[in-house]
């Protein structure tokens, strides 16, 4: 943790470029959780281009103020861990979920931050349920390609029952013609 005030205004600094810059901020109560887990975690969070910081409850308050973000103040309570989605607003709030889910207990999901407004941690998990960015991108582009695939098949059709009426043509003439 900083000490000396030059420090602190640097930590201050970083947080809130990390808070103004993320999609998403994440708040988590820890306690009790071995450095080899939080170490899992870092690095589950750092693959899905993620970041955890830990800083202290007046600088990330300070920070939040300064970042333009009201209503975090009630959630700095205790040891928070806070944790940045820098690119998916989703993915932190799905690992973060399912860690603790996995620990049972330690990680307990506060609060979080979307789009600068305050979510409570109910959001979150409503947050973590959504379906990842690709899942969401896929079905936006089946949803773009379905039209066309029913077009195709209309075109199909035609095409198919002209080939029938040729074809029962065909074979009235080749009737009479005996």
């Amino acid at each position: 943790m900083p000490t000396t005030k030059a420090q602190k205004q640097a930590m201050l600094a970083e947080m809130k470029e990390k808070m103004q810059n993320s999609q998403v901020t994440i708040l988590a109560e820890y306690r009790g959780i071995s450095v080899a887990k939080i170490t899992d975690l870092r690095t589950r969070l750092r693959k899905a281009g993620c970041e955890m910081k830990v800083a202290k409850n007046t600088i990330a308050g300070l920070a939040a103020k300064e970042a333009g973000i009201d209503g975090l103040e009630d959630y700095l309570k205790n040891p928070i861990v806070f944790t940045f989605g820098l690119e998916d607003p989703v993915a932190p709030a799905k690992i973060l979920s399912d860690f603790a889910r996995e620990i049972k207990q330690g990680l307990d999901i506060k609060a979080g931050v979307l789009e600068g407004k305050v979510i409570d941690a109910n959001g979150v998990k409503a947050l973590a349920d959504l379906p990842s960015r690709e899942v969401l991108l896929a079905k936006v582009l089946g949803g773009m390609q379905a039209p066309m695939y029913g077009f195709a098949g209309v075109l199909a059709a035609n095409l198919r029952n002209l080939v029938y009426v040729v074809d029962q043509i065909r074979q009235q003439k080749e009737g009479q013609a005996s």
